[in-house]
């Protein structure tokens, strides 16, 4: 897995290789070099340069593109330098390279444009002449590479007012979070990490690729039975909340995701709407009251007897028996329980002492707007900081959260991992269902909680991804990527 970053624990890493005897001078060359290994250059090159470490990197990548003999130009917003980067300024102007104050002409006509206006530094909102520089990049034509991160982009939490617009964002020692949340999907087409030689000095977050699922969906071996790849059981659906649609989305998906047998369990009175909707699922029909779950504990005892994982809240409603059922799950229920959609809305009008104090290890799957709830923080403040707020309440209540966006956050508190897989088409109802069915799926046969979480977020996202391609986002529907599960999953099991 690749490290993800903070801005905090990337400038520490980088101060801490300087001080381990490796110049700030060298790792700007290192940075520069990476950058230019990394694109198919459209001649001539504009470098637009800012001032700081970024722009350092923009005149020692000139450096390299002219020795290259790729015809290129520096155009500069600043008279400020760093030290490392007034080194390769003084070294571009030594060896004649084009270096001149940027006006708002200055872009017509060039094959690429490279951002180095801001680094991982940038806070706020951009104003001035660096506001128009990044408008001309956006509105240039060129191929547009961004040197670490977009300028204008926040590289913690990935928001921006108005920012670069990139063809490719070339990240340097290590991806930052800001590079696959918020806004991040929609301002980089492509993005690439160079490793320059920096180690991370505190704690990074884990960065989930295709390869570190192949031991999660290596062939299965002959020798073994349904038993083998666990007992799931999914609970939700309502008269008010279309059973059958939403409960056949979470049923097939935790099948087509591995499970060995699935329980279907939603209020009686729906049994002949939601059975032809199942594909190989037991149905378990539960006492209701006018289609809504009635809490009855021989029932519950039953249903989750020889389970290890339990999917709860999927349209069943915010009434009392759906209450006191996850109730009871909470005090009694000795496997993975994954809360979802009604469930969390139950959950965050529980005490948090029921929560923390759970018999199950706990999976929250939360969007914003639920979290918030849950965590008592506003929305503005979990945009701000989707990794440190799901951190947070992680530790605090003792459960996995995988909090829901264009990239999603998994943490127990301790082990965090980004899921950089998913698409627009899925900005549509119904895709939370397939996840917890995916999810329910992958937590009864991979014992990790919070890893398991990452890897059904991967499944989902890729299935997705997959979908989206076939019938677009406009079009997409939550069942377009149930269909696409097998897919995903096979290309990892034969590592195509």
């Amino acid at each position: 897995m690749k490290n993800v970053l903070s801005v905090e624990n990337m400038k520490k890493s980088d101060k801490g290789t300087i001080a381990g005897g490796v110049p700030g001078i060298e790792l700007m060359r290192r940075a520069a070099k990476g950058v230019f290994d990394a694109v198919s250059w459209r001649a001539p090159v504009a470098v637009v340069c800012g001032a700081g470490n970024n722009a350092g990197d923009g005149y020692a990548l000139a450096l390299l593109l002219t020795g290259a003999g790729i015809e290129c130009a520096v155009f500069t917003l600043s008279d400020r330098f760093s030290a490392d980067g007034r080194y390769y300024h003084d070294k571009c102007i030594s060896e004649g390279v084009s270096v001149r104050p940027w006006n708002k002409d200055d872009l017509k006509g060039y094959g690429t444009v490279v951002d180095c206006v801001f680094g991982i530094g940038f806070k706020g909102t951009l104003n001035g002449a660096e506001r128009e520089a990044v408008r001309a990049i956006n509105e240039s034509g060129a191929y547009v590479v961004s040197v670490d991160i977009n300028s204008g982009l926040d590289a913690d939490s990935g928001l921006a007012e108005y920012c670069v617009i990139s063809d490719l964002t070339v990240s340097v020692g290590g991806f930052k979070t800001g590079h696959f949340l918020n806004f991040a999907k929609d301002v980089m087409k492509e993005k690439v990490n160079v490793d320059i030689g920096i180690e991370p000095i505190d704690r990074a977050y884990r960065f989930l690729e295709k390869e570190d699922l192949f031991s999660v969906f290596s062939p299965r071996p002959n020798c073994s039975h349904k038993g083998t790849y666990g007992y799931a059981a999914l609970i939700g659906g309502s008269r008010r909340y279309t059973g059958a649609i939403r409960l056949s989305y979470l049923s097939n998906a935790a099948m087509r995701s591995g499970a060995g047998v699935v329980r279907c369990a939603f209020p009686g009175s729906l049994y002949h709407e939601i059975v032809p909707a199942l594909l190989e699922s037991t149905a378990f029909p539960l006492s209701d009251d006018g289609g809504e779950v009635r809490f009855a504990e021989s029932e519950a005892e039953e249903l989750v007897a020889g389970v290890k994982t339990v999917a709860f809240g999927m349209g069943i409603g915010t009434g009392e028996g759906a209450k006191e059922l996850l109730t009871w799950l909470l005090a009694h229920f000795k496997g993975v329980l994954i809360v979802d959609a009604d469930g969390l809305n139950i959950l965050s009008r529980l005490c948090g002492k029921t929560i923390k104090n759970a018999a199950c290890r706990l999976i929250l799957t939360p969007h914003v707007g639920e979290f918030s709830r849950l965590s008592s923080k506003t929305s503005d403040e979990i945009l701000s900081s989707p990794v440190g707020c799901a951190e947070d309440y992680a530790r605090a209540v003792g459960a996995v959260v995988l909090l829901k966006g264009p990239s999603t956050v998994v943490t127990d508190g301790e082990t965090t991992y980004i899921v950089d897989a998913g698409c627009a088409g899925m900005a549509t109802a119904g895709s939370g269902d397939v996840l917890s069915g995916v999810l329910a799926a992958v937590a009864s046969y991979v014992p990790d909680a919070a890893f398991a979480a990452a890897v059904a977020a991967y499944v989902n996202g890729k299935a997705g991804e997959r979908a989206e391609e076939k019938v677009g986002s406009v079009s997409m529907i939550a069942s377009d990527t149930v269909r696409a599960i097998p897919e995903v999953i096979s290309s990892i099991e034969k590592n195509l």
